[in-house]
């Protein structure tokens, strides 16, 4: 009886230790302040799902945070049963946005912009997945350490997944170990300048890094983001470092930077980009130019690299897409951004090569400041800090102007769902499908709204934003982050349980 009995207690002890396991983890599912809903069993019910095959009537099932069915409208009956659904009706269901490009400024410049503030304005906006830019937080997110730091300052505060690039600068990109250091601790690319940042700690590089860094990330087949400018010294550059020229009209700034930079920038980038053809020495690196504003001849160059094998991407931003040059009025240093918003016929331009293909995604570069540094008052466009706030209103903007354009569902979930998710290898994101993520976004397309002082922003300085004042189309429903409905209405999870994406 005492040998039972010392068999049967410990197995008694793991019984009762997995049912109390059982009962925490259930428990903690189904009443978790990581989500408005109390369960996570449920079906998201629409007459219009964004699918990978298309668009369709019926319901996704949603179980421990993952897809793990879809059922058109006329199997939908003998599924249900007594299941939780929630019904949508007419409202699209689609991939939640996947943000490839934007600066959350912690640790160090949280007073810009910070993991909280960003990721609620993220998740209001129906972006469920963001990459962080290796600056303009400080110290710059450009080696092991200081990804550590990135990492701890998130802590708590993502109501959205969020990844993390890393910085290639002059310091680290010969210098094989440090890169492989940074890439080994979890980000997921990296990220150069080939123009001055405005960021001390992170200087330009030139196309010998660049080369360096495609070849160490061969081995890890991840992307180097490129901000393609290079400083061409024109005559009409010249002229306004000398003084000429009114520091408030948009049309000085512009002349500061015109689009021969990016076409240099472009033309330099491709003499190292051929190394990522099959065969050749960086095979399984991949190059992203990041916000290209010039839809001429920086366009065709693209174009005709990528029709020679070269593993080559570009993205293109909302503000470039919305806004022209023509209509900036003198002294609001909102619009400010580099590269420049350009005049009316390259937006056309810009929007053929998107609709056509040539661009291969969206990204917001949600590039905030505190309003001082914008110079409001001096209105001076030569000194303030450059950057478009906007990363709560991706969605509704590029559906509200792409519309003139014949934009379909289908290629607005691709332009930033499908194709980001690719680049940023996120396996498991980007569509609604069975064995992914459920990171979806619930919204209204025909519903207008104005982003005025009545509208609830969640970035930390909506004033600085080029968008408010503006009449949309588009309204976020609801945002649901792997399983979790963060975002319902105007309100938002009281606990804040987006988690950090590290590359393995």
């Amino acid at each position: 009886m005492e040998i039972l009995k010392w068999r049967v207690l410990p197995l008694l002890s793991l019984l009762v230790s997995f049912l109390f396991f059982y009962i925490k983890t259930s428990s903690k599912s189904s009443t978790s302040d990581c989500s408005l809903l109390p369960y996570d069993d449920y079906w998201i019910s629409s007459k219009r799902i964004v699918t990978p095959n298309g668009i369709i009537s019926g319901a996704v099932e949603v179980k421990g945070g993952n897809i793990v069915s879809i059922v058109e409208t006329e199997d939908l009956n003998e599924k249900f049963g007594s299941a939780r659904v929630i019904d949508y009706g007419e409202a699209i269901v689609m991939p939640g946005l996947i943000d490839v490009h934007a600066h959350l400024d912690e640790p160090g410049r949280a007073e810009w912009e910070g993991f909280s503030s960003g990721t609620k304005a993220a998740a209001a906006g129906g972006i469920t997945t963001l990459i962080d830019m290796p600056l303009n937080s400080h110290p710059s997110t450009i080696s092991e350490e200081t990804l550590r730091l990135k990492i701890e300052a998130a802590e708590d505060k993502l109501y959205v997944d969020v990844g993390f690039w890393g910085g290639l600068v002059p310091e680290n990109a010969f210098n094989t170990s440090a890169l492989e250091g940074l890439l080994n601790a979890g980000v997921l690319g990296l990220k150069s300048f080939m123009c001055p940042s405005g960021i001390n700690d992170f200087p330009m590089t030139n196309s010998s890094h660049i080369k360096e860094g495609l070849h160490v990330l061969a081995k890890y087949k991840r992307p180097l983001l490129v901000h393609a400018e290079i400083q061409v010294d024109t005559e009409s550059h010249r002229e306004l470092q000398d003084g000429i020229g009114d520091a408030r009209s948009y049309s000085t700034y512009l002349r500061t930077r015109p689009p021969s930079w990016e076409e240099a920038a472009v033309r330099e980038l491709l003499t190292v980009t051929k190394d990522t053809r099959t065969g050749w020495p960086a095979e399984g690196a991949h190059l992203h130019i990041v916000h290209l504003s010039d839809a001429r001849y920086s366009l065709d160059l693209i174009k005709e690299a990528k029709s020679n094998g070269d593993s080559l991407t570009v993205e293109t931003c909302p503000h470039y897409l919305a806004f022209s040059a023509e209509e900036i009025q003198d002294g609001d240093t909102r619009f400010k951004c580099a590269p420049p918003i350009r005049d009316e016929n390259n937006k056309e331009k810009l929007w053929e090569a998107l609709m056509e293909g040539h661009i291969d995604m969206l990204s917001s570069d949600h590039s905030p400041t505190i309003p001082e540094l914008k110079l409001f008052n001096e209105g001076d466009f030569l000194r303030a800090w450059g950057g478009i706030s906007s990363l709560q209103f991706v969605l509704p903007v590029t559906w509200s102007y792409g519309k003139k354009y014949g934009m379909s569902l289908d290629q607005l979930a691709s332009l930033w769902s499908e194709r980001p998710a690719k680049l940023a290898g996120l396996e498991f994101k980007g569509a609604v499908a069975t064995g992914n993520h459920a990171d979806i976004v619930v919204w209204e397309p025909d519903a207008e709204f104005e982003l005025d002082e009545n509208h609830a922003t969640y970035h930390k300085h909506p004033s600085i934003s080029a968008y408010m004042g503006r009449r949309l189309s588009g309204r976020v429903l609801a945002t649901f982050v792997r399983g979790n409905l963060v975002y319902s209405e105007g309100k938002h999870a009281t606990t804040a349980c987006g988690v950090p994406i590290l590359a393995k």
